[in-house]
Protein backbone atom coordinates (compact mmCIF):
# COMPACT_ATOMS: atom_id res chain seq x y z
CA UNK A 1 0.00 0.00 0.00
CA UNK A 2 1.35 3.42 -1.08
CA UNK A 3 1.11 6.22 1.47
CA UNK A 4 -0.80 9.31 0.40
CA UNK A 5 2.18 11.56 1.03
CA UNK A 6 3.91 10.11 -2.04
CA UNK A 7 1.25 11.72 -4.21
CA UNK A 8 -1.23 10.25 -6.67
CA UNK A 9 -0.16 8.15 -9.65
CA UNK A 10 0.66 10.26 -12.71
CA UNK A 11 -2.26 10.88 -15.06
CA UNK A 12 -5.00 10.03 -12.55
CA UNK A 13 -7.91 12.45 -12.28
CA UNK A 14 -8.85 14.25 -9.01
CA UNK A 15 -12.10 12.25 -8.83
CA UNK A 16 -10.25 8.97 -9.21
CA UNK A 17 -7.68 10.03 -6.63
CA UNK A 18 -10.42 10.89 -4.14
CA UNK A 19 -12.22 7.58 -4.79
CA UNK A 20 -8.95 5.62 -4.41
CA UNK A 21 -8.14 7.32 -1.10
CA UNK A 22 -11.71 6.59 0.07
CA UNK A 23 -11.31 2.88 -0.74
CA UNK A 24 -7.94 2.71 0.97
CA UNK A 25 -9.50 4.10 4.15
CA UNK A 26 -12.37 1.58 4.03
CA UNK A 27 -9.90 -1.24 3.36
CA UNK A 28 -7.85 -0.25 6.38
CA UNK A 29 -10.99 -0.25 8.52
CA UNK A 30 -11.91 -3.69 7.19
CA UNK A 31 -8.42 -5.04 7.89
CA UNK A 32 -8.46 -3.65 11.41
CA UNK A 33 -11.90 -5.15 12.03
CA UNK A 34 -10.72 -8.57 10.86
CA UNK A 35 -7.65 -8.30 13.04
CA UNK A 36 -9.92 -7.42 15.94
CA UNK A 37 -12.02 -10.59 15.62
CA UNK A 38 -9.19 -12.91 14.44
CA UNK A 39 -7.84 -13.72 17.94
CA UNK A 40 -11.27 -14.61 19.18
CA UNK A 41 -11.93 -16.83 16.17
CA UNK A 42 -8.55 -18.56 16.67
CA UNK A 43 -9.22 -19.24 20.35
CA UNK A 44 -12.75 -20.44 19.59
CA UNK A 45 -11.56 -22.82 16.85
CA UNK A 46 -8.89 -24.21 19.21
CA UNK A 47 -11.46 -24.91 21.91
CA UNK A 48 -13.82 -26.48 19.36
CA UNK A 49 -11.11 -28.83 18.07
CA UNK A 50 -10.37 -29.99 21.61
CA UNK A 51 -13.97 -31.06 22.17
CA UNK A 52 -15.10 -34.70 21.72
CA UNK A 53 -17.71 -33.73 19.17
CA UNK A 54 -18.38 -35.35 15.92
CA UNK A 55 -16.67 -34.00 12.84
CA UNK A 56 -19.91 -32.57 11.43
CA UNK A 57 -20.71 -30.77 14.67
CA UNK A 58 -17.28 -29.23 14.81
CA UNK A 59 -17.59 -27.97 11.22
CA UNK A 60 -21.06 -26.55 11.82
CA UNK A 61 -19.99 -24.70 14.96
CA UNK A 62 -16.83 -23.40 13.28
CA UNK A 63 -18.69 -22.19 10.19
CA UNK A 64 -21.35 -20.55 12.41
CA UNK A 65 -18.67 -18.85 14.48
CA UNK A 66 -16.95 -17.52 11.33
CA UNK A 67 -20.25 -16.23 9.91
CA UNK A 68 -21.14 -14.47 13.18
CA UNK A 69 -17.66 -12.90 13.26
CA UNK A 70 -18.01 -11.68 9.65
CA UNK A 71 -21.44 -10.22 10.41
CA UNK A 72 -20.07 -8.41 13.46
CA UNK A 73 -17.17 -7.12 11.32
CA UNK A 74 -19.63 -5.86 8.69
CA UNK A 75 -21.78 -4.14 11.33
CA UNK A 76 -18.72 -2.49 12.85
CA UNK A 77 -17.53 -1.41 9.41
CA UNK A 78 -20.95 0.04 8.61
CA UNK A 79 -21.11 1.93 11.93
CA UNK A 80 -17.77 3.57 11.18
CA UNK A 81 -18.14 4.28 7.44
CA UNK A 82 -21.87 5.15 7.07
CA UNK A 83 -21.81 8.29 9.33
CA UNK A 84 -18.73 9.52 7.51
CA UNK A 85 -20.47 9.04 4.16
CA UNK A 86 -23.47 10.97 5.47
CA UNK A 87 -21.27 13.84 6.65
CA UNK A 88 -19.50 13.77 3.28
CA UNK A 89 -22.84 14.14 1.47
CA UNK A 90 -23.90 17.00 3.75
CA UNK A 91 -20.62 18.88 3.26
CA UNK A 92 -20.79 18.25 -0.49
CA UNK A 93 -24.29 19.77 -0.59
CA UNK A 94 -23.03 22.77 1.40
CA UNK A 95 -20.25 23.25 -1.14
CA UNK A 96 -22.91 23.27 -3.90
CA UNK A 97 -24.96 25.82 -1.87
CA UNK A 98 -27.73 23.34 -1.12
CA UNK A 99 -28.54 23.79 2.57
CA UNK A 100 -31.51 21.40 2.82
CA UNK A 101 -29.49 18.34 4.02
CA UNK A 102 -28.70 17.67 7.67
CA UNK A 103 -26.58 14.98 9.38
CA UNK A 104 -28.37 12.37 11.52
CA UNK A 105 -27.33 11.28 14.98
CA UNK A 106 -26.56 14.79 16.22
CA UNK A 107 -26.43 14.11 20.00
CA UNK A 108 -24.40 15.54 22.86
CA UNK A 109 -21.60 13.71 24.67
CA UNK A 110 -20.80 11.63 21.62
CA UNK A 111 -17.76 12.30 19.43
CA UNK A 112 -19.55 11.55 16.16
CA UNK A 113 -22.77 13.18 17.36
CA UNK A 114 -20.97 16.39 18.28
CA UNK A 115 -19.35 16.41 14.82
CA UNK A 116 -22.83 16.09 13.29
CA UNK A 117 -24.06 18.95 15.52
CA UNK A 118 -21.25 21.21 14.31
CA UNK A 119 -21.87 20.32 10.65
CA UNK A 120 -25.59 21.04 11.05
CA UNK A 121 -24.81 24.33 12.79
CA UNK A 122 -22.49 25.23 9.91
CA UNK A 123 -25.29 24.41 7.45
CA UNK A 124 -27.74 26.63 9.37
CA UNK A 125 -25.24 29.50 9.45
CA UNK A 126 -24.48 29.25 5.74
CA UNK A 127 -28.20 29.05 4.97
CA UNK A 128 -28.90 32.20 6.96
CA UNK A 129 -25.98 34.00 5.33
CA UNK A 130 -27.19 33.01 1.86
CA UNK A 131 -30.72 34.18 2.67
CA UNK A 132 -29.39 37.47 4.00
CA UNK A 133 -27.19 37.90 0.92
CA UNK A 134 -30.14 37.21 -1.41
CA UNK A 135 -32.36 39.66 0.49
CA UNK A 136 -29.63 42.32 0.51
CA UNK A 137 -29.04 41.82 -3.22
CA UNK A 138 -32.75 42.11 -4.00
CA UNK A 139 -33.01 45.22 -1.83
CA UNK A 140 -30.02 46.73 -3.62
CA UNK A 141 -31.60 45.93 -6.99
CA UNK A 142 -34.87 47.58 -5.91
CA UNK A 143 -33.02 50.66 -4.66
CA UNK A 144 -30.99 50.91 -7.87
CA UNK A 145 -34.16 50.59 -9.97
CA UNK A 146 -35.92 53.31 -8.00
CA UNK A 147 -33.04 55.78 -8.29
CA UNK A 148 -33.78 58.47 -10.88
CA UNK A 149 -30.11 58.82 -11.78
CA UNK A 150 -28.90 56.49 -14.57
CA UNK A 151 -26.49 53.85 -13.22
CA UNK A 152 -24.16 51.65 -15.30
CA UNK A 153 -21.71 48.93 -14.24
CA UNK A 154 -18.92 47.72 -16.56
CA UNK A 155 -16.54 44.82 -16.05
CA UNK A 156 -12.81 44.94 -16.72
CA UNK A 157 -13.37 44.18 -20.43
CA UNK A 158 -15.72 47.15 -20.77
CA UNK A 159 -18.93 45.12 -21.10
CA UNK A 160 -22.09 46.43 -19.44
CA UNK A 161 -23.16 44.19 -16.55
CA UNK A 162 -25.85 46.29 -14.85
CA UNK A 163 -28.12 49.15 -15.86
CA UNK A 164 -31.18 50.54 -14.09
CA UNK A 165 -34.44 51.80 -15.58
CA UNK A 166 -33.23 55.40 -15.60
CA UNK A 167 -30.24 54.33 -17.70
CA UNK A 168 -32.53 52.57 -20.18
CA UNK A 169 -34.68 55.70 -20.44
CA UNK A 170 -31.59 57.83 -20.97
CA UNK A 171 -30.38 55.69 -23.87
CA UNK A 172 -33.97 55.00 -25.03
CA UNK A 173 -33.22 51.30 -25.41
CA UNK A 174 -34.44 48.22 -23.48
CA UNK A 175 -32.17 46.51 -20.99
CA UNK A 176 -31.87 43.39 -23.15
CA UNK A 177 -30.21 45.41 -25.93
CA UNK A 178 -27.67 46.99 -23.57
CA UNK A 179 -26.38 44.23 -21.27
CA UNK A 180 -23.29 42.46 -22.53
CA UNK A 181 -22.29 45.28 -24.91
CA UNK A 182 -19.31 47.59 -24.53
CA UNK A 183 -19.51 51.31 -23.84
CA UNK A 184 -18.52 51.97 -27.46
CA UNK A 185 -21.32 49.78 -28.80
CA UNK A 186 -23.97 51.58 -26.74
CA UNK A 187 -22.56 55.04 -27.51
CA UNK A 188 -21.14 56.04 -24.12
CA UNK A 189 -17.43 56.20 -24.92
CA UNK A 190 -17.28 59.97 -25.35
CA UNK A 191 -19.47 60.54 -22.30
CA UNK A 192 -17.28 58.37 -20.07
CA UNK A 193 -14.12 60.03 -21.40
CA UNK A 194 -15.19 63.64 -20.86
CA UNK A 195 -17.18 63.04 -17.67
CA UNK A 196 -19.75 65.71 -18.54
CA UNK A 197 -22.21 65.57 -21.41
CA UNK A 198 -25.45 66.83 -22.80
CA UNK A 199 -27.99 64.10 -23.46
CA UNK A 200 -31.69 63.96 -24.34
CA UNK A 201 -33.63 62.74 -21.32
CA UNK A 202 -36.67 64.94 -20.77
CA UNK A 203 -40.15 63.84 -21.93
CA UNK A 204 -40.06 66.66 -24.49
CA UNK A 205 -36.67 65.63 -25.85
CA UNK A 206 -35.00 68.75 -24.42
CA UNK A 207 -31.29 68.48 -23.72
CA UNK A 208 -30.36 68.38 -20.09
CA UNK A 209 -27.08 68.94 -18.35
CA UNK A 210 -25.50 65.81 -16.89
CA UNK A 211 -22.51 65.21 -14.65
CA UNK A 212 -20.90 61.77 -14.92
CA UNK A 213 -19.15 60.30 -11.88
CA UNK A 214 -17.03 57.15 -12.00
CA UNK A 215 -15.75 54.87 -9.26
CA UNK A 216 -14.32 51.36 -9.07
CA UNK A 217 -15.25 48.33 -6.98
CA UNK A 218 -14.48 44.61 -6.94
CA UNK A 219 -16.83 41.69 -7.49
CA UNK A 220 -15.47 38.16 -7.02
CA UNK A 221 -12.01 39.72 -6.90
CA UNK A 222 -12.31 41.32 -10.34
CA UNK A 223 -12.33 45.11 -10.85
CA UNK A 224 -15.53 46.75 -12.09
CA UNK A 225 -16.44 50.35 -12.92
CA UNK A 226 -19.55 52.05 -11.55
CA UNK A 227 -20.82 55.04 -13.54
CA UNK A 228 -23.54 57.33 -12.14
CA UNK A 229 -25.11 60.12 -14.19
CA UNK A 230 -26.44 63.06 -12.18
CA UNK A 231 -28.91 65.47 -13.77
CA UNK A 232 -27.67 68.91 -12.72
CA UNK A 233 -30.01 70.89 -14.99
CA UNK A 234 -32.70 71.02 -12.31
CA UNK A 235 -30.18 72.08 -9.68
CA UNK A 236 -28.80 74.79 -11.94
CA UNK A 237 -32.30 76.02 -12.74
CA UNK A 238 -33.20 76.07 -9.05
CA UNK A 239 -30.06 78.08 -8.30
CA UNK A 240 -30.95 80.44 -11.11
CA UNK A 241 -34.47 80.80 -9.74
CA UNK A 242 -33.15 81.47 -6.24
CA UNK A 243 -30.80 84.13 -7.63
CA UNK A 244 -33.67 85.86 -9.44
CA UNK A 245 -35.77 85.71 -6.30
CA UNK A 246 -33.00 87.33 -4.27
CA UNK A 247 -32.59 90.04 -6.91
CA UNK A 248 -36.35 90.65 -6.98
CA UNK A 249 -36.49 90.81 -3.19
CA UNK A 250 -33.68 93.37 -3.00
CA UNK A 251 -34.90 95.45 -5.94
CA UNK A 252 -38.47 95.39 -4.67
CA UNK A 253 -37.41 96.58 -1.26
CA UNK A 254 -35.19 99.37 -2.57
CA UNK A 255 -37.58 100.55 -5.29
CA UNK A 256 -40.58 100.54 -2.97
CA UNK A 257 -38.62 102.60 -0.45
CA UNK A 258 -38.13 105.22 -3.16
CA UNK A 259 -41.48 104.94 -4.95
CA UNK A 260 -43.62 105.42 -1.88
CA UNK A 261 -42.26 108.88 -0.93
CA UNK A 262 -42.09 109.93 -4.62
CA UNK A 263 -45.74 109.06 -5.12
CA UNK A 264 -46.69 110.79 -1.86
CA UNK A 265 -44.70 113.93 -2.68
CA UNK A 266 -46.16 114.06 -6.20
CA UNK A 267 -49.70 113.86 -4.78
CA UNK A 268 -48.96 116.53 -2.19
CA UNK A 269 -47.46 118.88 -4.79
CA UNK A 270 -50.43 118.33 -7.08
CA UNK A 271 -52.84 119.24 -4.27
CA UNK A 272 -50.92 122.38 -3.35
CA UNK A 273 -50.58 123.37 -7.01
CA UNK A 274 -54.36 123.53 -7.35
CA UNK A 275 -54.53 126.11 -4.53
CA UNK A 276 -51.69 128.25 -5.87
CA UNK A 277 -52.10 131.21 -8.21
CA UNK A 278 -50.08 130.47 -11.34
CA UNK A 279 -50.63 130.98 -15.01
CA UNK A 280 -52.85 128.43 -16.72
CA UNK A 281 -50.14 127.16 -19.07
CA UNK A 282 -47.72 126.60 -16.19
CA UNK A 283 -50.45 124.97 -14.08
CA UNK A 284 -51.26 122.57 -16.91
CA UNK A 285 -47.60 121.76 -17.44
CA UNK A 286 -46.98 121.16 -13.72
CA UNK A 287 -50.12 119.02 -13.36
CA UNK A 288 -49.17 116.94 -16.38
CA UNK A 289 -45.67 116.33 -15.05
CA UNK A 290 -46.87 115.44 -11.53
CA UNK A 291 -49.56 113.15 -12.91
CA UNK A 292 -46.92 111.35 -14.97
CA UNK A 293 -44.70 110.96 -11.91
CA UNK A 294 -47.58 109.62 -9.82
CA UNK A 295 -48.78 107.31 -12.62
CA UNK A 296 -45.35 105.86 -13.32
CA UNK A 297 -44.73 105.35 -9.61
CA UNK A 298 -47.96 103.36 -9.38
CA UNK A 299 -47.01 101.35 -12.50
CA UNK A 300 -43.60 100.51 -11.09
CA UNK A 301 -45.26 99.49 -7.84
CA UNK A 302 -47.59 97.12 -9.68
CA UNK A 303 -44.62 95.81 -11.68
CA UNK A 304 -42.72 94.91 -8.52
CA UNK A 305 -45.84 93.39 -6.93
CA UNK A 306 -46.24 91.14 -9.98
CA UNK A 307 -42.72 89.74 -9.52
CA UNK A 308 -43.35 89.14 -5.85
CA UNK A 309 -45.68 86.35 -6.95
CA UNK A 310 -42.55 84.30 -7.64
CA UNK A 311 -41.63 84.61 -3.98
CA UNK A 312 -45.10 83.73 -2.70
CA UNK A 313 -45.90 80.75 -4.94
CA UNK A 314 -47.33 78.06 -2.61
CA UNK A 315 -46.66 74.37 -3.00
CA UNK A 316 -49.31 72.60 -5.09
CA UNK A 317 -52.17 70.76 -3.42
CA UNK A 318 -52.48 67.78 -5.75
CA UNK A 319 -55.75 66.03 -6.52
CA UNK A 320 -57.18 64.14 -9.53
CA UNK A 321 -57.75 66.55 -12.43
CA UNK A 322 -59.39 65.42 -15.72
CA UNK A 323 -57.47 66.98 -18.61
CA UNK A 324 -60.48 67.28 -20.93
CA UNK A 325 -62.54 69.23 -18.42
CA UNK A 326 -59.64 71.52 -17.56
CA UNK A 327 -58.83 72.28 -21.22
CA UNK A 328 -62.45 72.93 -22.20
CA UNK A 329 -62.93 75.19 -19.19
CA UNK A 330 -59.78 77.18 -20.02
CA UNK A 331 -60.67 77.47 -23.71
CA UNK A 332 -64.06 78.93 -22.79
CA UNK A 333 -62.42 81.78 -20.88
CA UNK A 334 -60.74 83.19 -24.01
CA UNK A 335 -63.25 85.39 -25.86
CA UNK A 336 -61.03 87.31 -28.29
CA UNK A 337 -60.17 84.23 -30.38
CA UNK A 338 -62.08 81.00 -30.84
CA UNK A 339 -59.96 78.29 -29.25
CA UNK A 340 -60.33 74.92 -30.96
CA UNK A 341 -60.19 71.93 -28.61
CA UNK A 342 -59.04 68.82 -30.46
CA UNK A 343 -60.27 65.41 -29.22
CA UNK A 344 -57.88 63.32 -27.15
CA UNK A 345 -57.75 60.34 -24.77
CA UNK A 346 -59.25 60.41 -21.29
CA UNK A 347 -56.39 61.41 -18.97
CA UNK A 348 -56.43 62.25 -15.27
CA UNK A 349 -53.52 64.20 -13.82
CA UNK A 350 -52.49 64.45 -10.18
CA UNK A 351 -52.14 68.24 -9.89
CA UNK A 352 -53.32 71.42 -8.20
CA UNK A 353 -56.35 72.42 -10.33
CA UNK A 354 -56.13 76.14 -9.55
CA UNK A 355 -52.42 76.46 -10.29
CA UNK A 356 -52.54 74.25 -13.37
CA UNK A 357 -55.53 76.13 -14.74
CA UNK A 358 -53.55 79.37 -14.33
CA UNK A 359 -50.76 77.86 -16.45
CA UNK A 360 -53.19 77.01 -19.24
CA UNK A 361 -54.86 80.43 -19.02
CA UNK A 362 -51.50 82.18 -19.41
CA UNK A 363 -50.45 80.01 -22.34
CA UNK A 364 -53.80 80.33 -24.14
CA UNK A 365 -53.79 84.10 -23.57
CA UNK A 366 -50.27 84.38 -25.01
CA UNK A 367 -51.27 82.25 -28.01
CA UNK A 368 -54.38 84.39 -28.63
CA UNK A 369 -52.40 87.63 -28.45
CA UNK A 370 -49.80 86.25 -30.87
CA UNK A 371 -52.50 85.09 -33.30
CA UNK A 372 -54.23 88.48 -33.12
CA UNK A 373 -50.92 90.16 -33.88
CA UNK A 374 -50.64 88.18 -37.12
CA UNK A 375 -54.26 88.93 -37.98
CA UNK A 376 -53.65 92.66 -37.51
CA UNK A 377 -50.52 92.69 -39.70
CA UNK A 378 -51.36 90.14 -42.43
CA UNK A 379 -55.13 89.97 -42.24
CA UNK A 380 -55.00 86.23 -41.62
CA UNK A 381 -57.65 84.63 -39.45
CA UNK A 382 -56.25 84.05 -35.93
CA UNK A 383 -56.29 80.39 -34.86
CA UNK A 384 -55.49 78.78 -31.52
CA UNK A 385 -55.88 75.06 -30.83
CA UNK A 386 -55.34 72.88 -27.77
CA UNK A 387 -54.62 69.14 -27.98
CA UNK A 388 -53.41 66.48 -25.59
CA UNK A 389 -51.94 62.98 -25.81
CA UNK A 390 -49.99 60.50 -23.69
CA UNK A 391 -47.36 57.80 -23.63
CA UNK A 392 -46.71 55.20 -20.94
CA UNK A 393 -45.53 57.66 -18.27
CA UNK A 394 -46.43 61.23 -19.32
CA UNK A 395 -49.34 63.29 -20.53
CA UNK A 396 -48.69 66.03 -23.08
CA UNK A 397 -50.77 69.20 -23.53
CA UNK A 398 -50.01 71.43 -26.51
CA UNK A 399 -51.25 74.96 -27.28
CA UNK A 400 -50.68 75.84 -30.95
CA UNK A 401 -51.11 79.28 -32.57
CA UNK A 402 -50.47 80.88 -35.97
CA UNK A 403 -48.74 83.99 -34.61
CA UNK A 404 -45.36 85.36 -35.68
CA UNK A 405 -43.46 82.84 -33.55
CA UNK A 406 -40.59 83.36 -31.10
CA UNK A 407 -37.79 85.73 -32.03
CA UNK A 408 -35.53 84.51 -29.21
CA UNK A 409 -36.72 81.14 -27.83
CA UNK A 410 -33.75 80.90 -25.42
CA UNK A 411 -34.99 83.87 -23.37
CA UNK A 412 -38.70 83.06 -23.05
CA UNK A 413 -38.29 81.84 -19.46
CA UNK A 414 -35.92 84.60 -18.35
CA UNK A 415 -37.50 86.98 -15.80
CA UNK A 416 -38.02 90.59 -17.00
CA UNK A 417 -37.79 89.45 -20.64
CA UNK A 418 -40.89 90.26 -22.72
CA UNK A 419 -41.77 91.16 -26.30
CA UNK A 420 -45.07 92.81 -25.33
CA UNK A 421 -45.34 96.52 -24.90
CA UNK A 422 -47.24 96.20 -21.64
CA UNK A 423 -45.78 92.87 -20.56
CA UNK A 424 -43.99 92.26 -17.29
CA UNK A 425 -42.01 89.15 -18.27
CA UNK A 426 -43.54 87.20 -15.40
CA UNK A 427 -46.18 84.98 -17.05
CA UNK A 428 -44.01 82.25 -18.59
CA UNK A 429 -41.63 82.23 -15.63
CA UNK A 430 -44.60 81.63 -13.35
CA UNK A 431 -45.88 78.88 -15.67
CA UNK A 432 -42.56 77.03 -15.62
CA UNK A 433 -42.31 77.27 -11.85
CA UNK A 434 -45.81 75.82 -11.41
CA UNK A 435 -45.23 73.00 -13.91
CA UNK A 436 -41.86 72.05 -12.41
CA UNK A 437 -43.37 72.09 -8.91
CA UNK A 438 -45.68 69.36 -10.25
CA UNK A 439 -42.72 67.33 -11.55
CA UNK A 440 -43.37 68.27 -15.18
CA UNK A 441 -41.60 70.22 -17.90
CA UNK A 442 -42.67 72.99 -20.28
CA UNK A 443 -41.21 73.99 -23.62
CA UNK A 444 -41.96 76.63 -26.27
CA UNK A 445 -40.74 76.14 -29.84
CA UNK A 446 -41.54 77.63 -33.24
CA UNK A 447 -43.65 75.64 -35.65
CA UNK A 448 -41.82 74.02 -38.56
CA UNK A 449 -44.75 73.89 -40.99
CA UNK A 450 -45.54 77.63 -40.88
CA UNK A 451 -45.28 80.68 -38.64
CA UNK A 452 -46.51 80.22 -35.12
CA UNK A 453 -45.56 78.69 -31.82
CA UNK A 454 -46.23 75.44 -29.93
CA UNK A 455 -46.25 75.41 -26.13
CA UNK A 456 -45.93 71.84 -24.79
CA UNK A 457 -46.46 70.72 -21.20
CA UNK A 458 -45.30 67.24 -20.16
CA UNK A 459 -46.82 66.01 -16.91
CA UNK A 460 -46.15 62.67 -15.17
CA UNK A 461 -49.14 60.39 -14.91
CA UNK A 462 -50.43 59.45 -11.46
CA UNK A 463 -50.47 55.79 -12.58
CA UNK A 464 -48.33 54.74 -15.57
CA UNK A 465 -50.30 53.19 -18.43
CA UNK A 466 -49.37 50.75 -21.15
CA UNK A 467 -49.86 51.90 -24.73
CA UNK A 468 -49.06 50.01 -27.90
CA UNK A 469 -47.25 53.04 -29.28
CA UNK A 470 -46.56 56.58 -28.18
CA UNK A 471 -49.31 58.93 -29.30
CA UNK A 472 -47.38 62.02 -28.36
CA UNK A 473 -47.46 64.20 -31.50
CA UNK A 474 -44.19 65.48 -32.83
CA UNK A 475 -43.41 69.08 -32.04
CA UNK A 476 -43.60 71.27 -35.10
Amino acid sequence: MVSSRHGPPPGSSPGAQKKRRHRLYERRIRYLSLLLVAPGIGVALTLISSQSWSSNSRWLVAIGLVLVSLILEAVLHDHIIRPLQTLTNVISSLREEDYSFRARGAVQEDALGELAIEVNALADTLSQQKTSAIEATELLKRVVEEIDSPIFTFDMSGQLKLVNSAGCRLLQRPKEELLGHTDEEIGLTESLRTGEVNAPASPLGARRRWLVRRTTFREKGLPHTLVVWSDVSGVLREEERSAWQRIIRVLGHEINNSLTPIKSIAGTLLTRLRSMEVEEDERTSFEKGLNIIESRSASLNRFIDAYRQLLKMPQPTAQPVPVRKLVEQTAGLETRVKVQVEPGPEITLHADPDQFEQVLINLVRNAAEAALQTAASDGEEPTVSVRWSLNSHHAFIQIVDNGPGLLNPQNVFVPFYTTKGAGSGIGLVLCRQIVENHGGTIELVNRSDRSGCIATIAMPLAIPVEVTASVHPGIG
